[in-house]
């Protein structure tokens, strides 16, 4: 009985300081989560006037055959795909990954963004011709130095499409993975009268200048969305894992206060027993 209090006892200071590891790690993203959703909040008002503006212009174009609008005929599409360097976020990965499986081509060019994607897909049979890991929170240069390399492979004629593989942010506790095409740019029709537009300089310059930058812009929006997400998900991975501790806690105390009753109450019969044996 000594023994099993003692075993006992040692699981609750196990779990005790398991609680102490997941209670921390909650709190910490919950702070991580505020920052990247107030990053996303800004960022996201500023990428979506930008695609509006894009989207006025090109509806406002006819016969317009420049680059950016056409699609690379036998071409492999090149795709980037947004996961997390670390763990502990529930299934926010593991939905990500079976996106890609379900809706990647077999020639299609990745390019995969976070340690866990890149651990995941090694000897999984995807073209992967880049990768990158330890990306801080809030990047802005690199993922720009990203969208120009797409960009660059784009004009060259090299891919067919840019696409990339995201999280949504829908709420705090709903977050799903996307896959959403960036070039070329879906050409929107104009909708009431169509109005003659004159663009000084030609429109072939300003959509030299604005796809790149609305491409940027979104890249750099859909990365602080995945964040956001994932943040969101390892907040309530650990909140979760902490109730759960508690309540194995809880048991294991109630399993103890027995154990420790039980042995009590042997201890007064023995006594009992010898007394009355005198």
């Amino acid at each position: 009985m000594g023994a099993n209090k003692v075993a006992i006892k040692n699981r609750i200071r196990s779990i005790d300081s398991t609680m102490k590891i997941t209670k921390a790690m909650q709190l910490i993203a919950a702070s991580k989560y505020q920052r990247q959703k107030e990053r996303m909040r800004r960022n996201k008002e500023y990428a979506l006037h930008l695609k509006e503006i894009l989207d006025e212009i090109l509806s406002s174009l006819t016969n317009c055959d420049h680059p950016y609008l056409v699609e690379n005929p036998g071409k492999p599409a090149c795709t980037i795909v947004f996961t997390s360097d670390m763990g502990m976020c529930g299934g926010y990965n593991a939905n990500v990954f079976k996106l890609l499986q379900s809706e990647t081509e077999a020639d299609e060019q990745l390019i995969v963004v976070g340690q866990r994607g890149v651990s995941w897909i090694k000897n999984k049979g995807f073209h992967v011709i880049d990768t990158l890991v330890q990306v801080e929170d809030d990047n802005y240069s690199l993922m720009a130095s990203l969208a120009e390399t797409v960009l660059e492979k784009y004009l060259n004629q090299e891919i067919s499409k840019i696409q990339i593989i995201y999280t949504e942010f829908i709420n705090p506790m709903r977050f799903e993975p996307k896959k959403v095409t960036l070039l070329p740019v879906e050409k929107k029709e104009k909708e009431g009268n169509n109005v003659d537009t004159i663009f000084e300089p030609s429109d072939e310059v300003i959509l030299n200048d604005l796809i790149p930058m609305s491409i940027k812009s979104l890249i750099y929006s859909y990365y602080l969305e995945t964040k956001t997400s994932e943040q969101a998900s390892r907040r309530i991975s650990m909140e979760t894992a902490t109730d759960n501790a508690q309540e194995l806690r809880d048991t294991l105390e109630l399993e103890y206060n027995q154990a420790r009753q039980a042995a009590i109450t042997q201890e007064i019969t023995e006594i009992v027993g010898g007394a009355n044996a005198l």
